[in-house]
């Protein structure tokens, strides 16, 4: 790779002192923005006694936010889908936080049968569940369907993670102060709900992009209405947007690009510690006590989301087709059919 095409700009706007001046100035504000007004380490919140779990938690945003509540004593459980890295994940984090109450637990959220055995290990294990951080997401570039039959994309971010909120959503009643956290993104402002994707039908050109801005959106519908469905029961669930974070998304590409997205990322992006902020502003800060539906953006403050995201209808009907495609109404079904327990 020829590095004059990077640097060459830079030295053409060093013979314009006004203008190097002005550029440097934009370069540090915009690094600056990076930082919200709340930091982790200014919170003396304290989560011993409490049991967490991080789905994602073995790289980027995920192990910062399990670090951080280990570090406030709670019990983290880190979901994660590989053995190895999760088990090097789970070592590193008690290692950095002096925490040994930190045990990785394998879960898919691709498959809904992984997540139903994560779940109910999960109920047979703990006693309670105070903190569930929905972070896990994948972006995927070729269409793929899962055993299943449905489109992976969606499965991973949106309808494994519907499930496990709904199936654990019993032991975390048990619980008080009890706070939910799906992470989202800005880019569910592109997204569009389509029935016909669910199962790999009626797919867009740009597949990949526009299937994760979709399953953002519907991140957000869900947050909608499962907040409307936990009115006063000491559960509150909440979205947030992390920020534009240089995550391992270039992994594939070739290495000048790799190259290249680092040093502009360098400047614009978080990194993986600041992109966690927001979602443990949610997960512990006092402000955030009893707040409930809301979209966090990555600055730790209140915003509205896209028109869309705050269709009451549009959350109903995809709640009610993705208790369809997961099981998740056979088995409430067959639970009322069951009747109370004596």
């Amino acid at each position: 790779m020829d590095l004059s095409l990077i640097f060459s700009p830079l030295l053409s706007l060093a013979s314009h002192p006004v203008w190097f001046t002005v550029s440097v100035v934009l370069l540090l504000t915009v690094r600056l923005q990076r930082r919200g007004w709340w930091r982790p380490r200014d919170c003396p919140v304290d989560l011993t006694g409490k049991t967490a779990i991080v789905t994602g938690a073995n790289t980027g945003i995920g192990r910062y936010i399990a670090q951080d509540l280990a570090q406030r004593n709670a019990r983290v459980i880190l979901a994660c889908r590989s053995l190895e890295r999760g088990g090097r994940a789970e070592r590193e984090i008690r290692h950095r936080t002096g925490n040994n109450n930190v045990h990785l637990r394998i879960v898919d959220t691709s498959s809904m049968e992984s997540v139903r055995r994560f779940s109910e290990r999960i109920k047979k294990e703990e006693k309670r569940l105070d903190i569930l951080v929905n972070n896990a997401a994948a972006s995927g570039s070729q269409l793929t369907i899962t055993p299943e039959g449905l489109e992976q994309t969606i499965a991973t971010n949106y309808l494994g993670p519907f499930l496990l909120t709904n199936l654990l959503l019993d032991l975390m009643k048990c619980s008080q102060n009890v706070r939910i956290v799906n992470i989202s993104s800005m880019i569910h402002k592109r997204g569009k709900i389509d029935f016909r994707h669910f199962n790999g039908e009626n797919l867009p050109n740009s597949y990949g992009a526009v299937m994760y801005n979709n399953t953002k959106l519907m991140n957000v519908l869900f947050t909608l209405e499962l907040c409307n469905r936990l009115r006063h029961t000491g559960v509150t669930v909440n979205t947030v947007h992390p920020g534009l974070v240089l995550t391992e998304i270039m992994r594939n590409q070739p290495l000048y690009k790799r190259a290249i997205f680092k040093l502009i990322g360098s400047f614009f992006f978080k990194s993986p510690e600041e992109g966690a902020v927001s979602t443990i502003y949610c997960a512990v800060s006092e402000e955030m006590e009893g707040v409930s539906g809301k979209y966090i953006d990555s600055d730790c403050s209140l915003t509205l989301p896209c028109p869309t995201a705050r269709d009451k209808a549009l959350a109903k009907k995809l709640w009610d087709v993705s208790e369809s495609l997961t099981g998740l109404h056979k088995q409430i079904t067959e639970k009322a059919s069951r009747g109370p327990i004596n």
